[in-house]
């Protein structure tokens, strides 16, 4: 295979020999911010529960799981994004790990289940607007219902990345990079927590798992490296590690901590 383009690859553009990927909503974030509008103006936490226990032991789509969820919230978008905006709160690391990544040429590229807008406006409150700006995001959309804007009761729908599955197969967009010839193919991280950052999971160089939550009880069922995290601290402590020589990827991998 020839090399890619920056085009194709946004995240090749200054020849990175690290890249980060990442899952938002629990990761980069302290709480989800579709269960939290979930459990508050949606159907309530025991049905979500139960959706993503379904979605773990493949009993159901994440993609069926997660419309249901969202389907559940009539709560105008406007307001949903007003109510985020008010209840989740960064990851106490990760401005300081963003900087770091900036500073050291490791491109951060934001995997997620969730919808863009939502992603945009919490990042730009607890970024910065110019610093949200540089961060790749790949994920699902919004649309309004038919005949409705999405700024009224029952007005908007989730519009999905792809026909997966997954409703987002993030594993298609790492797979191109894992693909670069040697000599050009960076070093990859992914970090998640739960269910939406499976079909991730086995695709890059080493998974951060967050400790606790259901990415930790797949990882460990199928087998899948990983080290598990509490924080972006701990994160930055062990990429700055990989980067720096002191420990390989996969002295790294060492599993529930």
């Amino acid at each position: 295979m020839g090399s890619a383009t920056p085009a194709s690859l946004p995240a090749m553009a200054n020849k990175p020999k690290f890249i980060f990927f990442t899952d938002f909503d629990g990761t980069i974030t302290q709480q989800d911010s579709n269960d939290f509008m979930t459990d508050n103006i949606g159907f309530g936490t025991v049905l979500r529960k139960k959706g993503n226990e379904d979605v773990l032991l493949g009993r159901r789509s994440f993609r069926d799981s997660f419309q249901e969820m969202l389907e559940s919230i009539n709560t105008p978008f406007d307001k949903c994004i007003e109510l985020l905006l008010k209840n989740i709160t960064l990851d106490e690391g990760f401005k300081t790990f963003f900087a770091w990544a900036k500073e050291n040429n490791v491109p951060i590229v934001v995997l997620s289940g969730g919808m863009e807008p939502i992603i945009r406006a919490l990042l730009s409150h607890m970024l910065g607007e110019e610093d949200a700006k540089t961060l790749q995001i790949v994920s699902n959309n919004v649309a309004p219902r038919p005949g409705k804007t999405i700024n009224e009761e029952g007005g908007w729908h989730i519009v999905f990345h792809d026909d997966s599955h997954f409703g987002h197969d993030k594993s298609l967009e790492i797979r191109p990079y894992a693909a670069l010839p040697e000599g050009e193919r960076p070093t990859m991280f992914y970090a998640g927590d739960g269910v939406s950052d499976l079909s991730a999971a086995k695709e890059t160089d080493l998974l951060f798992a967050k400790a606790g939550k259901q990415l930790v009880e797949y990882c460990e069922a199928e087998k899948v490296p990983f080290t598990t995290f509490n924080n972006f601290n701990e994160i930055l402590d062990t990429v700055k590690d990989i980067v720096s020589g002191k420990v390989s990827v996969k002295d790294a991998a060492t599993g529930k901590k």
